[in-house]
């Protein structure tokens, strides 16, 4: 199989004749194709994704498709997609090694790469809903987001190239459109694809999307994240783009990679954290979820701890692009300048993550795309009860996002919301 042949999506009963001379995948998994054992697994809403096990291993195809998987032909979307995948996981492994799966091989005709199988690793939303309390999680993705965003920017890279950088991702149009319009306009108007828990929050809707403030702040963010060329981003940030064991975090899935605001990422990441924080009680059974509860605005403290403390080192010791040149502070003797720009880089990340994540919450339960937190829980009534909190919160953290000082003062409005208090 070439990228010269026509593009041809894969299937089981299919891989195994078409990928069996690949040298990459027979070398991984062995060449005995009768001994082959494929399964598709793709639940996601735009590609293929096969498991292949052989004789000597096991690997994952992954396929882009000319459409949007979760609505079909009628969306069509184009296969280099692929290539901004390929292209951001080599990247995002050579800023933050081990971090994400390794690349075996990369079809840009067929818009496959063939990856590490990750095994026994589960998506981590999913060990979120079973209440699983994962304890290196917010270290591993601290770290991650910190190295990825650092590394990607102008405050380490050689400004030809990440001007050349930014100039190849920049491409990544359509997927950004997605972004753009899925994430931070359709939640606020009558969208065509729009759907949530109806009638129960039919009136709550009403009331967003005839808020004023909120949808001017979702556009300002909106114009953040289409200008601001700050950093290569993984795009898509979400629990359901990790895969973890108790020892082990990976990051996948980052096809929607694309130059943008480094608060992006972490805004999204850490709006999973509090969705999945407000839809624990719609998992509880004969037990209560108040230490898994607990558990997640740790997780949420953790990462930003970790995130902050890291990028700050990286500040110190990597910071060799163009901006804030150690020419102007530290070579002069001027540490406290340099650390002075610091805690305003943090500061300016700090209120921008706010506004993404409120965004982020609105856009799961009111737009296309829902996440399984939510959509698991069987009750309407109760799961439309924790979808409730979570827009209230998720508006009020980004409307008033510039009056928030630390994520203790975050996560205590989720506790009085949760809670049913007023605020």
């Amino acid at each position: 199989m070439t990228g010269k042949l026509p593009f041809e999506a894969l299937s089981v009963e299919t891989l195994s004749t078409r990928l069996g001379t690949n040298a990459a995948l027979c070398a991984k998994i062995g060449k005995d194709t009768s001994a082959w054992k494929v399964r598709e697994v793709g639940d996601g809403n735009l590609n293929l994704v096969f498991i292949v096990e052989g004789a000597s291993g096991a690997a994952v195809v992954k396929q882009a498709l000319p459409y949007v998987r979760l609505v079909g032909d009628s969306w069509p979307l184009p296969l280099k997609r692929s290539f901004f995948e390929y292209h951001a996981l080599s990247r995002q492994e050579a800023r933050a090694p081990g971090s994400v799966p390794a690349i075996h091989h990369f079809d840009e005709g067929q818009a496959l790469i063939i990856m590490e199988y990750l095994s026994p690793h589960i998506i981590l939303r999913r060990a979120l809903i079973e209440g699983r309390q994962l304890p290196n999680i917010a270290r591993d993705i601290g770290l991650f987001m910190a190295r990825t965003l650092f590394r990607g920017s102008d405050l380490h890279m050689a400004a030809k190239d990440r001007k050349a950088d930014l100039a190849l991702f920049a491409d990544n149009v359509e997927l950004c459109d997605i972004t753009e319009n899925l994430v931070f306009s359709a939640p606020y108007f009558d969208a065509k694809m729009n759907r949530h828990t109806s009638p129960q929050l039919d009136g709550l809707v009403a009331e967003l999307r005839a808020d004023r403030d909120l949808k001017v702040e979702a556009q300002r963010l909106k114009h953040l994240f289409a200008a601001n060329a700050e950093t290569l981003l993984h795009g898509d940030l979400h629990s359901g783009s990790i895969m973890v064991t108790d020892s082990e975090t990976r990051m996948i899935d980052p096809e929607f990679a694309f130059y943008g605001p480094m608060a992006f990422d972490v805004g999204m990441l850490l709006a999973n954290f509090w969705m999945s924080f407000f839809s624990q009680r719609g998992h509880e059974q004969k037990a209560t979820r108040d230490a898994m509860r607990a558990h997640l605005l740790d997780v949420t403290v953790e990462t930003w701890v970790v995130f902050r403390a890291e990028f700050s080192h990286l500040w110190r010791t990597e910071r060799t692009g163009m901006l804030y040149q150690k020419s102007l502070f530290e070579d002069q003797g001027d540490i406290l300048g340099a650390e002075q720009a610091l805690d305003h880089v943090l500061h300016q990340i700090w209120t921008d993550l706010l506004g993404f994540a409120g965004i982020e919450v609105h856009r799961r339960i009111l737009g296309l795309a829902h996440n399984a937190d939510f959509e698991t829980i069987a009750d309407e009534d109760l799961r439309a009860s924790c979808e409730a909190k979570a827009l209230r919160f998720g508006r009020h953290i980004a409307v008033n996002r510039r009056q928030i000082h630390s994520i203790d003062e975050v996560n205590n409005l989720a506790v009085l919301i949760e809670q049913e208090s007023r605020i």
